[in-house]
């Protein structure tokens, strides 16, 4: 039965009865009941300063983008005007949770995330993703799957997931990392979940811009608190022995005992707070709860004897000092006069002809 609106294609064949059931459903004709909001959003061709500002206070996910992408360009034109955007939202900012999430290769971080997340947007809250993807040291080329290892979570209208290549950075974080968490902030988002490559001692960077930091652990993944990972516990708020299911629950349970073991005799990572050791399987969304009550936990906590201010206050200066190493490092190899020389410095030391520091006082000199 034909119904009402509806019209045969024009490819119908000539002699076709009743029985050729093919009808054509009519496409919209304008676009002006659909996405009504659309008829106030600030042109996003040309924006000025004004307009990002305006566009990430209102929580628009395109502008919000744009905004990063200047962000993270090495362009002076594009940090300039990032610079500007960043001054007209800072009244805005710092009223999230900041949240790392570390651990080795292959521990659930996307899935335990995805898990976390999903929770928290179905509870009222505004989450952003910060995944920051490995970038290749030989072509500076990065993946960026993490979006897509995370499609439940990208189809929450309360998530905003940000695949960033790590650059090199120390840690896997992004440089620009910190700067972005303050747009997001700014656009509403409440709760910031910073998803690093995990590599060891180096996430020490982590720390410095996260009021919590939650280490990921396989179970019975072998010595792990040896050496490198050694390091990463002592900075930690939470350890999460994740994947605890299937035929992990009983190396799960031998880990989780453990490390509860262990953290006892460690210096807590902040002031005034015990860290403690939990069980999850993101998969199954088991444990995220308890996780999440221990944040509030640590966050309420915190507050109250001024700690989380502190902290706060103490990255700043972190922040002011990394810029300062970044710019000297960007000025030294920008000098016409260093990039003359580097060539011929690197021969002499390769070929024994001057020592390191011989080469360093010479490369100084020239700046």
């Amino acid at each position: 039965m034909k119904k009402k609106g509806t019209y045969k294609p024009a490819w119908t064949p000539a002699n076709a009865g009743k029985e050729f059931a093919v009808n054509v459903v009519p496409g919209v004709d304008s676009r002006k009941n659909i996405h009504k909001k659309t008829e106030t959003k600030i042109n996003t061709k040309n924006l000025s300063v004004n307009d990002y500002a305006k566009g990430i206070l209102k929580d628009d996910r395109n502008i919000l983008a744009r905004a990063i992408t200047l962000i993270e360009s090495n362009s002076p034109k594009h940090s300039e005007t990032a610079q500007e955007i960043l001054k007209k939202i800072l009244p805005k900012t710092g009223k999230s949770i900041r949240i790392g999430i570390t651990g080795s290769p292959g521990v659930g971080k996307s899935t335990f995330i995805e898990s976390l997340g999903n929770y928290l947007c179905e509870r009222g809250h505004k989450v952003t993703v910060l995944a920051i993807d490995p970038s290749s040291s030989r072509t500076k080329g990065s993946i960026l799957a993490d979006k897509t290892r995370m499609e439940k979570l990208a189809r929450q209208k309360n998530a905003f997931i940000r695949p960033t290549p790590s650059g090199g950075a120390l840690g896997g974080v992004a440089r620009k990392t910190r700067e972005t968490i303050l747009l997001c902030e700014a656009a509403g988002f409440d709760v910031i979940l910073i998803e690093t490559i995990g590599v060891g001692q180096s996430e020490i960077i982590v720390r410095s811009m996260v009021d919590f930091l939650m280490l990921l652990i396989l179970p019975g993944g072998g010595d792990e608190l040896q050496g490198l990972k050694k390091g990463t516990v002592e900075l930690a708020d939470a350890v999460v022995i994740n994947k605890a299911d299937g035929d992990n629950i009983v190396r799960a349970n031998i880990t989780l005992g453990e490390y509860k073991q262990a953290v006892h005799y460690l210096l807590p990572a902040t002031e005034g707070w015990t860290t403690n050791v939990f069980g999850a399987s993101a998969i199954n969304d088991i444990g995220i709860e308890e996780i999440w009550s221990e944040v509030i936990k640590f966050r309420n906590t915190t507050k109250k004897t001024g700690v989380f201010e502190k902290r706060r206050k103490e990255q700043l200066l972190d922040w002011v000092y990394a810029m300062v190493e970044e710019e000297l490092k960007h000025r030294f190899y920008e000098n016409p006069k260093v990039s003359e020389i580097i060539p011929d410095i690197e021969t002499k030391v390769l070929e024994g002809g001057m020592t390191a520091s011989e080469a360093v006082k010479k490369l100084i000199s020239k700046t």
